[in-house]
């Protein structure tokens, strides 16, 4: 009889504990399912937006100054092929800031690729050969941002920077799509004045190093291409 009622009291606890632990899963189910909504509500929010097509220099300073005033995140993770890189905006470059702040919100950078890679130099992205590259693009603007090359950064390993525009222009101003990490040890000196450096890699140049010593062709793109798949904001 003893063991009868022993036997009893066990299954008694362990249904007590199956129970606990059910409610405690569906907690952390529902805890999870929460934070995932909220982060699709974002992204909804966020592309709900109406946004000015970018047609100008003066069109898109005003633009990027007053989103300045609203949008201050300063890290960006950008996911590639090879790993992780986290990239830290300088606020002092806040038109540059701002813009790739932008970009990445709107998701411009999500498919695009590093298109230019020269080993022990840098590695250039925000490029691709796809169209859909090309119809982001329209939807953002046609547009450019002037250089701002007097902040006291300099082209050292692991910064970011961004180039001159395709279109020949005598004050080089900056194609806002695209950006270049400094790879080379010691640093590129011999582009500083001319470009804008905006931001540094503050973690994952073991990526940068990576990307950099692939395969290229003549014009130093990618035998394989090497895409960011994701570009995002990080706290």
């Amino acid at each position: 009889m003893r063991l009868i009622w022993l036997i009893c009291i066990c299954i008694l606890f362990l249904n007590c504990e199956d129970k606990h632990s059910k409610k405690k899963k569906k907690v952390e189910i529902n805890q999870t399912t929460t934070e995932q909504k909220q982060v699709i509500k974002d992204t909804i929010e966020e592309t709900k937006k109406t946004y000015p097509v970018l047609d100008g220099l003066q069109n898109a300073m005003e633009f990027f100054l007053e989103y300045d005033k609203h949008n201050k995140e300063n890290k960006v993770r950008l996911t590639t092929d090879f790993g992780t890189i986290d990239i830290l905006l300088f606020n002092e470059t806040k038109f540059h800031r701002a813009n790739f702040i932008y970009l990445t919100k709107r998701g411009y950078f999500n498919g695009t690729q590093f298109y230019r890679v020269i080993d022990n130099y840098i590695i250039q992205g925000g490029n691709s050969d796809d169209v859909k590259t090309a119809k982001k693009r329209d939807k953002i603007g046609k547009y450019l941002l002037p250089t701002d090359t007097n902040r006291g950064y300099t082209h050292e390993r692991g910064v970011i920077s961004m180039p001159s525009s395709d279109i020949e222009n005598p004050y080089k101003l900056a194609s806002p799509y695209e950006f270049f990490i400094v790879q080379q040890h010691g640093g590129s000196h011999f582009l500083d004045g001319d470009y804008t450096v905006f931001g540094k890699v503050i973690r994952g140049m073991d990526v940068v190093d990576k990307i950099a010593a692939v395969k290229t062709d003549d014009g130093d793109w990618p035998i394989h291409n090497v895409y960011i798949r994701k570009a995002e904001i990080i706290n």
